[in-house]
């Protein structure tokens, strides 16, 4: 199994934990990030104790004022303990770049990040899972996924449509719409099976149309529940994503258009 835009790489941990597939392959764009696997699966015990001093060292003085100042130093370094420090404690755990590719997103004051000794075990629990069959690396998804074959299974989970172009940029790196259709073409043209999570809607406000027919997928609507972004300003509004299964995954018997399935888990790999 490959994917491609690692993130949290939550599907590839469920597949690893659920006994899926045999071997794994995780990349981001983001070096840091990819980093910060490679540090997860190699040396984990290395990466716990960095964490915990960053952590604890916001005590000694203000604790905003630490993040900012780690924060910074992140952005010339690129340490990978400091990115994890940074995930744990920024707003809403959500990254945020600026257009020259700086981590600018916030700390959230009303808490102080996940403690250490959490932390410890979710990174020991991920070592677990993937040490001795998952690969890391860092590059971009279309050379990440030009030598796939019959055998691969590819999870993508790319920015949203709406959420990596334009004002409302908030991503390392963007990925163009037009690529997305013609990497599913290409996976097409190979036989390649792919589940891919990319467009949906919010209340009234739409990510994304959807994918050309003529890519044969099937759209599958998952209601994830209450939005927490419309509830921190006071509306009540479901989030539905939209999943696409390549016609070898496609759920039997099930219609072509769309289908709602309410509150669905996210480990969109047990689909198949």
């Amino acid at each position: 199994m490959i994917e491609p835009f690692a993130g949290s790489a939550a599907v590839t941990l469920a597949a690893a934990q659920a006994n899926l597939c045999e071997e794994f392959l995780i990349a981001d764009v983001l070096q840091p990030l990819a980093a910060l696997w490679a540090e997860i699966i190699e040396h984990p015990a290395r990466l716990s104790h960095a964490y915990r001093k960053l952590w604890q060292s916001q005590f000694e003085g203000d604790s905003v004022s630490r993040y900012n100042e780690i924060r910074a130093a992140y952005n010339r370094a690129h340490d990978p303990a400091m990115l994890l420090f940074l995930l744990a404690r920024c707003v809403k755990n959500a990254v945020r770049f600026n257009p020259a590719g700086e981590f600018n997103q916030s700390a959230d004051k009303r808490r102080t990040g996940t403690h250490p000794d959490t932390i410890e075990k979710e990174i020991a629990g991920a070592h677990k899972l993937l040490k001795g069959r998952c690969r890391v690396v860092c590059g971009d998804f279309r050379t990440v996924l030009s030598k796939v074959g019959r055998e691969d299974v590819i999870y993508m989970d790319p920015p949203y449509q709406g959420t990596s172009e334009g004002r409302d940029s908030r991503y390392f790196q963007g990925v163009p719409r037009c690529a997305i259709v013609d990497l599913l073409g290409s996976l097409n043209n190979k036989r390649v099976e792919f589940v891919l999570s990319y467009d949906g809607h919010c209340g009234d406000r739409t990510y994304g149309e959807a994918l050309p027919a003529d890519l044969n997928v099937q759209r599958v609507l998952l209601n994830v529940g209450r939005s927490s972004q419309a509830t921190l300003n006071g509306r009540s509004a479901d989030t539905v994503e939209s999943v696409y299964l390549s016609g070898g995954l496609a759920l039997p018997g099930s219609p072509r258009e769309p289908m709602l399935l309410e509150h669905f888990a996210p480990q969109m790999s047990l689909l198949t």
